[in-house]
């Protein structure tokens, strides 16, 4: 074949540190769109994002030549420098230490579209911990509790 050609679909969600509700809800717009940029220059796009004040979830197409450690790596980091310049009281804003990728097919891609944009209703009865937990368990994914949280 000549060229390379990928379609690579990741679930990614990761929280504020202790997760904590610091993300202002009138900021996720913009630090999606930010995210999304951050995305796009490494050659993955952000297909999708939701979240509340303490965690966010992305829906991205992993680039052919871009690791999910680098992206993440970058999007943490330029996102955390982002919102500590937002308004005062963000100063101190950090992301916790890991995050969560799982990859979904294309036939998951509206149900998880949908699942984002339910966020804030989904959390009203479930924490993040939970969620997680329940990823964890979905996709078959082994892990010690005594290393799960920061």
């Amino acid at each position: 074949m000549a060229t390379t050609l990928t379609s690579i679909l990741i679930h990614i969600t990761y929280s504020t540190k202790n997760r904590e509700p610091l993300i202002p809800t009138d900021l996720l717009p913009d630090l999606f769109a930010y995210s999304g940029g951050i995305c796009r220059d490494l050659h993955s796009p952000l297909l999708h994002a939701g979240g509340v004040a303490d965690h966010v979830h992305l829906l991205v197409s992993l680039g052919k030549t871009t690791s999910i450690a680098d992206l993440m790596l970058h999007v943490k980091r330029g996102t955390s420098a982002w919102i500590k310049n937002q308004r005062p009281g963000l100063q101190t804003f950090a992301w916790q230490d890991g995050y969560f990728a799982f990859s979904i097919g294309h036939d998951s891609i509206d149900a998880v579209c949908a699942y984002f944009d339910r966020q804030a209703e989904h959390h009203k009865t479930t924490d993040f911990k939970s969620e997680v937990v329940a990823f964890l368990a979905k996709y078959k994914v082994s892990y010690d509790p005594r290393y799960l949280w920061d």
